[in-house]
């Protein structure tokens, strides 16, 4: 059942990315490290700000932001490969194999990690998942900080893995009703 929820999750938050490549082409391509973790830390910060005060002036759900955040995560898996900030368009479909190269390695890891720690998550809080995000988010700024450099923890890539996961569950306890969208 996971595995499937996943996958249309997955779906949905691919079609935007690759119809906003359409539209913008690959202009995310001049993102830095710190421009990609802090737009997420926007739309993190926008959930808990809206789960806090019980307001959302906006109007626009947070469902948006949490397929922004995997998307963006994403995005950031991708630049760490690339290395380099040049401005290179790609076309669609280099964007898409690259898409789903990544996601294809992040739901190997959601799938290790559900296997061991037995789907806790479905049991996880909305306001618990966003805290996990946030706090992925402070380590990728101090990894940054160090020069990208750690001692003993994961890298940049393993939190990015972590908070695109964390993004897919709670969209998939929105689709459920379990959460508010």
């Amino acid at each position: 059942m996971t595995n499937q929820q996943y996958d249309e999750v997955v779906q949905s938050c691919k079609d935007i990315f690759l119809k906003k490549a359409s539209d913008y082409g690959t202009s995310w391509r001049v993102l830095r490290p710190i421009s990609i973790m802090d737009q997420i830390f926007i739309k993190a910060q926008r959930i808990r700000t809206i789960q806090e005060t019980k307001t959302n002036k906006v109007g626009e759900d947070i469902t948006g932001e949490f397929m922004a955040m995997v998307n963006y995560g994403i995005i950031g898996l991708i630049q760490m490969d690339k290395k380099d900030a040049t401005v290179e368009d790609l076309p669609v479909t280099e964007v898409e194999r690259l898409y789903n190269q990544k996601i294809g390695f992040v739901k190997n890891v959601m799938e290790a990690k559900n296997h061991d720690y037995g789907e806790a998550w479905r049991s996880l809080s909305q306001e618990s998942l966003v805290d996990l995000i946030l706090v992925k988010l402070i380590r990728i700024r101090q990894i940054l900080q160090n020069d990208g450099k750690t001692i003993i923890s994961e890298g940049i890539d393993a939190n990015y893995v972590d908070i695109i996961n964390y993004s897919i569950f709670a969209l998939i306890l929105i689709r459920e009703g379990k959460h508010q969208g």
